[in-house]
């Protein structure tokens, strides 16, 4: 038994060492092949143990993930070969790399055309009234007293300061509370010109992390007519604890982002970090729990942090969710667009948003949030507004559309939560905001009303943030879980979802037609979220029981419990590309 209980994998070993022998055969310059150094991660029954395993073969530890008991590792192929002599239960992963959950705006978006018109500080987003946040702003439920991390890109700095709308709350004070470079280990607290200046290198030459910082909290308010001035985010006095682990291209290795994950976890008192916004994704290689970060992401929900993240956007085709939204315990939000109208009546489910359920048979995502040309904050000099500057203002403003924007929106919502009722465990967060999520419904012949889409691609619906903040549900959310046996890999679960022989998705033991569903499903027509629908049986289809390999789709998958790692050797893990949105 090594690392949390998890099994040993030596067959995993063999199986890589094969694969590595097999390239170096076949490699047009087997030398230079047997010679390169391959970034892994190492993990064992404890971080120590991992590191004097890879000092011991002759490879260099490059990073310390005590959240998981791994290391980072160099190694050569015949270095990963030793290692099982030396300790029979370390397990390697590939380093992977995932990608930001990026899409682009289209021409329709609001007050496009107009935007050099108005004051660069005074566009109106528009989300944070389609989902009520609007109407808490005025009671002071505005994210006060509590800290979401954002793990992206960075953050928007104009010489030795951070663009305003982000650095300062709504009474002008500071609220970002450190930056942290997880790709060099960097760190850097105080005042928001002493962050600046320390040398830690958070900058956002990418604009992905600006952009959904500026949904998630943005300060600033439309300059609309009379009073009437909504503010541009979702929690706008929420503080703020930026995170880079991306680059300028929106990519990120396995071990920058865990070491990410784990430094939130570390200083989740010290900061107050209550919320952790994951908009990026990867497609899944192997079982959840067996995943690194997703056993990294396990680890911040168990410490008592809400963790919000993106379905992914590979919609709109079944069994698309990617890492690390497939994990059964975290919110995973999928996008909605408002069909850029200010009638509730056209919204509709975005096609690129990724759909369940997942290999293991969970419903996701828990809900959809806007993410639908959504308007944000962005350097015109960040690397997406110059590939695409017609979604750009030219002042400080760009229009992106994609699950990171929808999963800032939940983020901000988890922290409205959180500050009006501060007690609540990250399991009734999720229960709150899936129990006041308003489903796209339509009436049928009768005037009933029937789901539009089926949970496998909605959820439990639309976010409202003011019946999530007010509401009294509990009790609803990973029934039948149990996250300590998870991480010990003592027991593993799956969920409800199954496909029968004609390839129709349902859920076992429900009957209804939003628990059965055809991937072949056409996203066209608008439906309004509606909050009057009534869920018949409750969210008894998001319960988890004891895991069996007993689903139809489970052949179709080359893993059996760990990755097959030397796959990442030839193709980057990504589901994002520029398309334009609907």
């Amino acid at each position: 038994m090594h690392a949390k209980g998890r099994p040993s994998v030596n067959k995993l070993l063999n199986i890589a060492i094969l694969v590595i022998a097999l390239l170096v055969c076949t490699a047009a310059a087997p030398a230079a092949v047997e010679d390169k150094p391959l970034s892994a991660i190492v993990q064992a029954k404890t971080v120590e143990r991992a590191a004097a395993a890879v000092v011991a073969a002759g490879g260099e530890v490059t990073h310390r993930l005590t959240i998981i008991d791994a290391v980072g590792a160099r190694l050569e192929p015949g270095q990963i070969a030793a290692l099982s002599s030396i300790d029979s239960e370390v397990r390697v992963y590939a380093n992977r790399t995932a990608e930001i959950a990026k899409k682009s705006g289209n021409g329709s978006s609001r007050g496009r055309g107009k935007e050099k018109q108005i004051e660069k500080k005074g566009l109106d987003t528009v989300y944070a009234s389609l989902i009520e946040a609007d109407k808490l702003h005025p009671q002071g439920i505005d994210g006060r007293g509590v800290t979401i991390a954002l793990l992206d890109t960075g953050i928007w700095t104009q010489g030795s300061m951070i663009e305003q709308g982000i650095a300062e709350n709504t009474d002008g004070g500071e609220r970002i509370l450190a930056q942290y470079n997880a790709i060099d280990d960097l760190e850097a607290t105080g005042s928001i010109l002493e962050q600046n200046l320390a040398g830690v290198e958070a900058a956002d030459r990418s604009g992905h992390g600006t952009h959904v910082a500026s949904v998630a909290t943005s300060s600033y308010k439309a300059k609309l007519r009379g009073n009437d001035r909504k503010f541009n985010g979702i929690a706008p006095n929420a503080d703020l604890v930026m995170v880079r682990a991306f680059d300028e291209d929106g990519v990120g290795t396995y071990l920058d982002v865990i070491r990410g994950v784990d430094w939130v976890v570390q200083n989740r008192e010290r900061f107050g970090i209550r919320v952790l916004n994951l908009s990026f994704s990867a497609e899944p290689q192997s079982y959840y729990w067996d995943d690194p970060l997703n056993q990294a992401v396990m680890e911040a929900w168990r410490a008592g942090i809400v963790v919000v993240a993106s379905a992914g956007n590979r919609g709109p085709d079944a069994m698309t969710i990617g890492v690390p939204g497939n994990v059964p315990y975290v919110i995973t939000v999928g996008a909605m667009s408002d069909a850029a109208s200010n009638s509730p009546a056209d919204d509709f489910l975005a096609s690129f948003s990724s759909t369940g359920p997942t290999v293991e048979g969970f419903v996701k995502p828990e809900v959809v949030a806007p993410g639908g040309h959504v308007m944000g904050l962005m350097s015109p000099s960040a690397r997406i507004a110059v590939e695409h500057p017609e979604y750009h203002d030219g002042a400080s403003y760009f229009t992106m559309s994609g699950t990171s924007q929808a999963a800032a929106v939940v983020s901000g919502v988890a922290a409205l939560v959180l500050q009006y009722d501060p007690t609540l465990t990250p399991d009734d967060v999720k229960c709150r905001l899936m129990s006041a999520a308003r489903p796209a419904a339509l009436k049928d012949l009768d005037g009933n009303l029937v789901l539009a889409y089926s949970v496998f691609q909605q959820g439990a619906g639309l976010v409202n943030a003011r019946y999530a903040v007010f509401g009294l549900t509990t009790g609803c959310a990973n029934r039948g879980l149990d996250i300590d046996l998870d991480l010990a890999g003592e027991q593993h679960f799956g969920g409800l979802a199954n496909r029968d022989e004609d390839g129709t998705y349902f859920l076992m033991g429900l009957e209804g037609d939003g628990f059965i569903w055809n991937d072949t499903f056409v996203w066209s027509d608008g439906y309004k979220f509606h909050q009057g629908y009534a869920w018949a049986d409750g969210f008894i289809w998001s319960d988890a029981f004891i895991w069996s390999d007993e689903y139809s789709w489970s052949d179709a998958f080359i893993w059996s419990d760990a990755f097959i790692w030397s796959d990442a050797l030839s193709a980057p893990m990504s589901i994002n590309v520029w398309v334009e949105q609907e």
